[in-house]
């Protein structure tokens, strides 16, 4: 049935990358997936960067600003991140098994959500962000007024990045990561070049500050909806987008199954981010500055396997979908090695030079001193974390995320933010007690993911393609 609904079905290319996927070399086809996401995050980490720089030419404490803000992001997004964990899962599958037809029902059923809860979160953040960052956050006062300005473009981020997003997991549901890479390189390319102008007002632009930084996530989101439209209709007309009501308890009750994990694990998340960032702010403006600049630098070393690990949920999803389970066992724990071994080689670079990139943010003594603690606790066990991230993608593409969700929240809640309070609070440790406990999960979340990896029961497909 799946053979012919590919023979039938298939006359724009779907499938011209699956025979790689499912059957080629499992290190250069995770390299040859991965390298254009990983790319693509890169240019995002510098832009990162250049952002922080930016800020602080204009206020040294605006560094914080968007830090104060991404907890809270990821608490709206979750609901985005849940549906496209589904969306990777059930497209790819399907792409796997040659089913393009339920592909494109899918594509259409996914875009529809993305549009409907983008707009649902942007209108709640927009009315509860006071409330949010006054009492539940506890913004120090010396930011405030910078952080509810900033919260209030940044709402829209919310909505445009949710469709952004959806258009980016079809894409690379298909194996094409390539072209959505290039397009959100360009759009961040462009925030770059355009961020010290909006920020510091260099003429002909007015000096916006906070509002400038947040003024080039929206706008780069915009670049890249058009962009991966373009793609989508071009490249792939059978995955025809459009708003539709076929949503039936079936596909409900899937999207659930793979989905509400993920829902979990990022409403769970975004608290404990959310109160981690309480925690911080309530040791004064210094820690809280100290933490923002240090997780910019943290970025460096493993933020661009966000990227990178997205080509081992599609390698998994394909496989899966496939029937090969036993390739799809080998790119989990082939993929997971390779980011360890990478994460480990970033953190040996960065640690002996932490000093002097500080210094790039900061001329405060305190707030130098202050960073430098964090990054010298945090380093060393970094590639744990890198684990964690390739884990959660093997449960995204295999459509399993249940128990690798549940290690997640456990290490997070339980080390992270209850022994991070007892330490910083109850034990009077001040910063330390809330730095500790952030490196010690990561360790503890990586070994207890990578045993699932390698004994757990999720190599079975999630969709019927017969």
């Amino acid at each position: 049935m799946a053979e012919e609904l590919g023979a039938t079905l298939d006359p724009t290319g779907l499938s011209k990358y699956r025979d790689k996927i499912i059957n080629g070399p499992v290190v250069s086809t995770f390299l040859w997936l991965g390298i254009p996401p990983f790319l693509n995050q890169l240019v995002f980490i510098a832009y990162n960067v250049a952002d922080t720089y930016w800020l602080s030419c204009y206020d040294e404490l605006c560094v914080s600003v968007p830090r104060q803000v991404f907890p809270v992001l990821m608490l709206f997004q979750a609901l985005v991140m849940a549906t496209n964990a589904a969306c990777l899962s059930i497209v790819s599958q399907y792409v796997g098994a040659k089913a393009y037809k339920n592909a494109s029902l899918e594509a259409s059923r996914f875009f529809t959500a993305a549009c409907l809860s983008g707009i649902a979160l942007n209108i709640i953040f927009l009315t509860l962000r006071e409330q949010i960052f006054s009492w539940l956050v506890f913004t120090p006062p010396e930011i405030f007024n910078e952080v509810m300005t900033f919260s209030a473009v940044t709402a829209f981020d919310v909505l445009f990045m949710s469709i952004a997003f959806t258009f980016t997991t079809l894409l690379q549901s298909v194996g094409d990561t390539r072209r959505p890479a290039i397009i959100n390189m360009a759009a961040v390319a462009i925030n770059i070049a355009l961020d010290p102008f909006l920020v510091l007002g260099i003429t002909p632009f007015p000096r916006l500050g906070v509002v400038g930084a947040a003024l080039t996530d929206v706008m780069g989101k915009i670049i890249s909806i058009s962009g991966q439209m373009y793609i989508l209709r071009k490249s792939y007309p059978m995955l025809k987008l459009r708003f539709t009501r076929d949503f039936n308890f079936e596909w409900v009750r899937l999207v659930l199954r793979i989905g509400f994990p993920v829902l979990s694990f990022g409403t769970m998340n975004g608290v404990a981010f959310v109160l981690q960032q309480r925690l911080i702010n309530m040791l004064g403006i210094i820690v809280t500055t100290a933490f923002s600049i240090g997780f910019v630098i943290i970025q460096i070393v493993d933020g661009t396997l966000f990227g990178l690990c997205q080509a081992t949920a599609i390698m998994v999803g394909q496989s899966l979908g496939a029937a090969n389970s036993k390739r799809a066992r080998e790119v989990a724990l082939k993929t997971t090695a390779i980011v360890f071994v990478i994460v480990a080689i970033g953190a040996a670079v960065v640690y002996p030079f932490r000093w002097s990139i500080i210094s790039i943010f900061t001329s405060d003594t305190n707030i130098i001193e202050e960073t430098q603690r964090f990054l010298h606790v945090m380093l060393p066990l970094l590639p744990f974390f890198g684990i964690c991230i390739n884990v959660m993608s093997v449960g995204r593409g295999s459509g399993h995320t249940a128990i690798p969700t549940t290690i997640e929240i456990v290490r997070i809640w339980t080390i992270r933010i209850v022994l991070g309070y007892f330490l910083a609070f109850t034990f009077g440790m001040g910063s330390m007690g809330i730095w500790m406990p952030f490196s010690f999960s990561n360790a503890i979340g990586g070994i207890a993911l990578a045993i699932w990896t390698k004994y757990g029961k999720w190599d079975k497909a999630v969709v019927k393609t017969t």
